[in-house]
């Protein structure tokens, strides 16, 4: 069995997930991973696991969290 990286659990369906940078973990549940690699609001600090905002590098849960810290202008990502 593999042992997650974040609770230590044993567990037989754990999985692992590379990211971008090479780096491989191993979890025993999407929660453990979120925890582990998904970012943080910089104004409320709850887990962005959907899209989230982005300015410069600093990352936002929504809009409402985003003009808190003053950013005004925003654009989605757009491809191509």
């Amino acid at each position: 069995m593999a042992q997650c990286a974040v609770c230590g659990n044993d567990y037989d369906r754990a999985f692992t997930v590379t990211t971008a940078a090479g780096k491989t973990h191993t979890f025993d549940s999407f929660e453990c991973a979120i925890h582990a690699l998904a970012p943080t609001c910089a104004v409320c600090g709850v887990r962005v696991i959907g899209h989230g905002l982005q300015a410069g590098d600093t990352i936002y849960c929504c809009n409402h969290c985003a003009e808190r810290a003053g950013v005004t202008q925003l654009e989605d990502r757009v491809s191509g």
